[in-house]
């Protein structure tokens, strides 16, 4: 565990100076399917270009209804998201982000006062502190504080993945959420990768074989993920493309949620209101969901129990189907589409991540 702390503290705290230093296309290529909300639109543009410059992430974990929320940034880097979730969270919420590298969190913090004024409020909402994601109680975040956990392309860089989701997991409120951007591989990384410097530094030794995905959130209590956007990543170096072999890599951003333990997985019609700022017409939730003002649609109890019991819930009509468990059949329910639009470089382990990741529960065993 310390060599790969050492190794990630040196690549990130000085080896790159800025996101044009990384050997992937990570950083630009999990776009998101529709236009990004105006309202995020306008959070990232108020971030201080010092900020923006350091940024590694790859994708844009960024979920609506965010007003007062209490949101956490699991490797919040140089602050980028964290301050653009400033801006979304309002003054009544609040943004900690949690980095493991000092110089990114010094850095981060030298422009706290700047987004403050930036964003015309009488003090600041959101506070950077330095600690393991794997280890939170450690760093001072409490258990049940949370409203929504994100990441952006750092859980690709621990070895632990479900102690990062276990954590995460005990950090949320029942009904919250972990909204996430990752790396994720074609096949099992072979143990030589995973003593690459630079393999581990730009995400690719650490990278979860997304089959596994599924069973790990499970196995910490989460709700089975769901698919928000994914695109192939582009490795430009020729030496890392030797290392790497037939391994292909894709950015995938996901959702899962903390449920109730007594939430009952009951099939429903649900309506959406259309009440959800920047979505007064309809709701992309995820990639098989998009829910469309003042029209029914029949979910399976899963959806059901996450939209009852989320922050989601007033945004939505829900009538049970009486009598009916999420594990019975019912023919009139759609089985999921793939509501996507692929981005470039298409190929088919984009198609099988799309459609399978979303689709079909995991029954691969997660890889140690």
């Amino acid at each position: 565990m310390l060599m790969f702390v050492w190794l990630l503290q040196k690549y990130y705290g000085s080896r790159l100076e800025s996101s044009d230093d990384l050997q992937t296309s990570a950083t630009t290529c999990s776009l998101p399917r529709c236009p990004m909300p105006n309202s995020v639109q306008e959070a990232l543009h108020q971030v201080h270009p010092e900020v923006t410059k350091r940024f590694f992430g790859c994708g844009l974990p960024f979920p609506a209804k965010l007003d007062g929320c209490r949101l956490l940034d699991l490797g919040s880097g140089s602050g980028r998201d964290c301050y653009a979730f400033s801006k979304l969270v309002g003054a009544h919420g609040h943004v900690t982000g949690i980095d493991m590298t000092e110089q990114l969190v010094t850095a981060s913090r030298q422009h706290i006062d700047y987004h403050q004024k930036k964003f015309g409020y009488e003090k600041p909402n959101v506070a950077f502190v330095e600690g393991y994601m794997e280890k939170l109680g450690e760093a001072g975040i409490q258990d049940d504080s949370m409203d929504v956990v994100i990441s952006n392309c750092v859980i690709c860089l621990c070895p632990d993945k479900k102690a990062v989701l276990q954590q995460a997991y005990n950090v949320l409120k029942e009904g919250g959420e972990l909204y996430y951007s990752d790396m994720y591989a074609s096949q099992v990384i072979p143990d030589h990768m995973k003593h690459d410097a630079v393999l581990w530094g730009e995400g690719m030794a650490g990278s979860l074989f997304w089959q596994d995905l599924i069973t790990l959130a499970h196995s910490v209590g989460f709700s089975t993920p769901l698919l928000v956007s994914a695109s192939n990543i582009v490795v430009y170096d020729c030496e890392l493309k030797a290392k790497t072999g037939d391994i292909r890599y894709a950015s995938g951003t996901y959702r899962m949620f903390k449920l109730p333990r007594n939430a009952v997985k009951t099939r429903a019609t649900v309506t959406y209101k259309g009440t959800v700022a920047d979505f007064p017409d309809q709701l992309d939730f995820d990639s098989s969901h998009c829910f469309k003002t003042d029209e029914e649609v029949n979910v399976d109890g899963k959806m059901a129990a996450i939209l009852q019991s989320s922050r989601f819930s007033s945004d939505f009509k829900i009538k049970p189907s009486d009598g009916e468990s999420c594990s019975e059949p019912k023919s009139q329910v759609a089985q999921p589409t793939l509501n996507v639009t692929l981005t470039s470089n298409y190929n088919d382990f984009i198609f099988f991540f799309f459609f399978y990741a979303s689709n079909i529960s995991g029954t691969s065993m997660y890889h140690n």
